[in-house]
């Protein structure tokens, strides 16, 4: 006899849909899991280029300090005046030794242009020169553990680059210009020798160094410790004090850099970049034309990275 075996099926329409979309659910969650490590893996190979950005910097800045040859009355002459640096304005103050102002003037007036996209210079290039930035912007760019470029910073007119390969004579990353440029090359041995004959001068190129550093350090912090929103939301925090420490609009600036490298800055993909724009424009935080930013509500993007009010 064959027995009677009592079998049974889903009563209602919801259990049937149930069996038969939880598959379909289970692929999604697996996806959004690998989402997630994708993410987790970004983010941790973006924290990874800043801290090798720090160490090169804190590398840098023992040797700066060996120039700097600090003593009292003019580092409290040059932190009372000049509370934001400028490349021409900062390095050819009255106060610098009369004997290395026409040595700075010289090097500052000789000017190389380079056109978008052009390389300032490579990693593993032999160091011999900073650049301060003139006009326009570039990145410079880290090559990551898995071959793949990481955007380890993003530099604008007012700033000198190239400090990277202070510390041991090579360069450690890439400069790319974003726009067409201009820069004045500060060959190391000149500024060397400017050091000795300024003390003020030395000493600016070690404040100079200590404001990088504390910025990556900032940038290690974001990456560490924040969720996309809060990223984006410092980044363009910090873009708005930078152009409004050298006399540009704070709240209204053009995104020299694509939403990629943006993402590739804050260890976030590029779809979340763009989905973050679209929603702070949404929110009525900021406007958004192609490239162009016009922050309209930066308290509410304080909040949103903890700043407070």
């Amino acid at each position: 006899m064959v027995p009677n075996i009592r079998v049974a099926y889903p009563r209602g329409a919801g259990q049937r849909a149930a069996i038969s979309t939880g598959p379909l659910q289970l692929h999604q969650a697996l996806a959004q899991v690998e989402e997630l490590q994708r993410a987790l893996a970004s983010s941790q190979q973006a924290s990874i280029a800043a801290q090798r950005q720090v160490e090169i910097l804190t590398k840098a800045n023992v040797q700066l300090k060996v120039l700097a040859g600090r003593r009292g009355h003019a580092v409290t002459r040059s932190a009372t005046r000049h509370s934001t640096w400028q490349p021409t304005d900062f390095f050819l103050s009255a106060e610098l030794d009369q004997n290395a102002t026409p040595e700075l003037r010289r090097l500052l007036t000789q000017r190389t242009c380079f056109r978008k996209d052009d390389v300032l210079y490579r990693a593993g290039d032999r160091f011999n020169a900073l650049y301060a930035i003139r006009v326009g912007s570039c990145n410079t760019v880290l090559l990551a553990s898995d071959g793949q470029d990481q955007v380890a910073g993003f530099h604008m007119a007012g700033e000198i680059i190239g400090i990277d390969g202070i510390a041991t004579d090579i360069h450690e990353c890439e400069a790319i210009a974003l726009e067409d440029m201009e820069v004045c090359r500060l060959p190391f041995d000149q500024i060397e020798h400017l050091a000795k004959l300024s003390d003020e001068f030395g000493h600016t190129l070690h404040k100079l160094l200590s404001q990088e550093s504390t910025r990556i350090h900032s940038l290690m912090i974001v990456l560490g410790t924040m969720h996309a929103e809060q990223r984006l939301a410092a980044f363009l925090l910090d873009l708005s004090q930078r152009y409004r420490a050298r006399g540009y609009s704070s709240s209204e600036f053009v995104l020299r850099m694509t939403r990629e490298e943006i993402g590739s800055y804050l260890g976030l993909k590029l779809e979340t970049v763009s989905r973050l724009f679209s929603r702070f424009q949404q929110q009525g935080l900021l406007q958004v034309q192609g490239r162009n930013v016009k922050l309209l509500d930066r308290v509410a993007l304080s909040q949103i990275v903890g700043y407070g009010v």
